[in-house]
Order: C-alpha cells, then structure tokens, then sequence
C-alpha cells in the first residue's frame, strides 16, 4: 500500500464479534509518524468527521457511534502516536507535535482544500483542539468530550496496573479500571468494552495522563476560530461533581458553543450512553453543517 493511499482493511483479527463487525468496511491508510506510520481507518462517504480516541485507545473508542454518522458523513479514525497501531511519535512528545503529525497525514489523506469537522474524547480531545488550533483553515468545528486540561484539577481514579497480570487476574482489573474511569454504571461494562480495554492495555506505548491537570486544551481553543462545542456525561470520574464549571467554562471562553450533558453516563460517555451521545453529537454538528 502506498503512503496516503485508501485501502480495503486487512488488519489481524479482532477479538470481539462487534469490533469484527465494525473493523470489516473501514478502509485502511498510513501517513508519516516519526520513524514509521500513522494508521487511519475510514468508512461510508461526505463530509469529512474526525474522531480522536482517548488514551491509551485506538479507533475502537468509537465503536458505537462510527455507523451512526457514517450512513452520510465520511467518518476518519486515527489511531494517535504510540497507540493501537500507529507508531510512536518522535520526542519530545506533545499534544502540539502530535497535532502536526495529524495535520499533515490529513492534508496528505484529504483533497486540497477539503475541510473537516473534528471531535476528540479525553486526551483525544487535547489533540484535536491543538489540531484546530494549527489547521484553522481546514477545521470547520471541534467538539470535545470528557476533557481535561482546560485548568481544572483531574479528580483521582484509583486504577489497577495490569500489564504483569493474565487470565482472570486480568479480565477482573479491567473491568476495574474500566468501572473507576470509563463507565458511571458498572453494569454496563460488556464483553465488547471488556475486549476494547485489554486490547487497548496491551498495544499502549504512549503515556498520555500528563496533561489532564493543565490548561493546555483551553489555551489551544483560545488560539483557535472552529465553532466549539463540548460533550460530558454526567458522572464523568475526572469531572465529577464540577462538571458543570467546564461546560461553563466552555461557555465563557465562547459564548456561542454548544455544550451537551448526557444523564447518568461516566467518561466514555460515546460508548456507555452511545444514543444519547449520537444525538448530541448530531445536534452540535448539524448546527456547523447549516452554518457552512
């Protein structure tokens, strides 16, 4: 496959028959990372939307919203430096030079000219604000979910190292962590999220958590002009119980953006409460599409 070049996916098998479902009609590409690639994942056709994954993600954080908004929308998944299957970026890492490792895999990935809706989760969330704020001619808006780094103190999750653990010692700190930070209701947690985080465990080679407690995301919106806005779950376990002061925030550094927030739902709000989160999502990027 040439570099840039779209092709059918022809990726290893996953582990789970909903990521197998979703994995089969992307369309595969790889643009620059330091030393090897970024790897990229596309499906149905339109209007470009890119959706950044969280830390120590990949593409799969985005599992049940990516058929959603690819029935019109030509939807684009990166796998961020150093996690999933893209290679690790060149040090010193940051949001700002992973920002200009996306910034010129899509101008090598998208037409001349062709702008693009943006939405981050979490540390995905940091990149794409740097993103928009670095590529402000191409992005037409960015959306944040469950963000940190906009100057608020992250509230502390007490996870599990898992990586010296297998077998049930494993699955059982998994679903741990997952119901520590990603989910409000463990009952939520399925087989499909359970095979996502130990995936995700395994393949992470960047540490991202660096930054939540910084004000770097709301720096890089106040260099930016892509209309904002903002997705939270009610329980989010880095937000909670102020999760209202970054909708308002959101608000003051931008008195026109849209803020969304989902009842009941943690974290990975796109995936616990994936109804609620489409429709708000649609909601705040149909708002754009009527503004272009």
């Amino acid at each position: 496959m040439s570099l840039g070049a779209w092709s059918a996916n022809s990726e290893r098998e996953e582990p789970h028959p909903d990521l197998r479902a979703a994995a089969a009609p992307a369309r595969r590409a790889e643009t620059p990372c330091g030393g090897g690639s970024l790897v990229w994942r596309a499906w149905g056709q339109g209007r470009p939307l890119v959706l950044l994954h969280g830390g120590s993600g990949s593409w799969r954080h985005w599992l049940r919203n990516i058929h959603v908004f690819a029935r019109d929308r030509l939807v684009i998944c990166p796998d961020l430096p150093g996690l999933g299957d893209s290679d690790l970026p060149p040090e010193p890492a940051s949001p700002e030079s992973i920002a200009t490792i996306l910034q010129h895999g899509l101008q090598i990935l998208l037409p001349e000219g062709q702008g693009y809706d943006l939405a981050g989760f979490s540390f995905g969330a940091l990149c794409a604000g740097h993103l928009a704020a670095l590529d402000q001619d191409a992005c037409r808006s960015l959306t944040i979910v469950g963000a940190g780094a906009l100057g608020f103190v992250r509230s502390p999750t007490e996870l599990v190292k898992v990586r010296h653990l297998e077998g049930m010692a494993r699955d059982e700190a998994n679903r741990h962590n997952l119901a520590a930070l990603m989910f409000a209701d463990a009952a939520r947690i399925d087989e499909a999220a359970l095979a996502m985080q130990d995936l995700h465990t395994r393949r992470a080679r960047f540490k991202s958590r660096g930054w939540a407690n910084t004000d770097s995301l709301k720096q890089a919106i106040l260099r930016s002009r892509a209309p904002l806005g903002a997705i939270y779950g009610e329980q989010d376990a880095i937000a909670r119980p102020y999760v209202s002061l970054r909708l308002d925030l959101v608000r003051e550094m931008r008195p026109d953006a849209r803020t969304e927030l989902i009842p009941g739902a943690g974290h990975w709000v796109a995936y616990e409460a994936p109804d609620a989160f489409n429709a708000a999502l649609a909601r705040i990027l149909g708002r754009e599409s009527a503004a272009a």
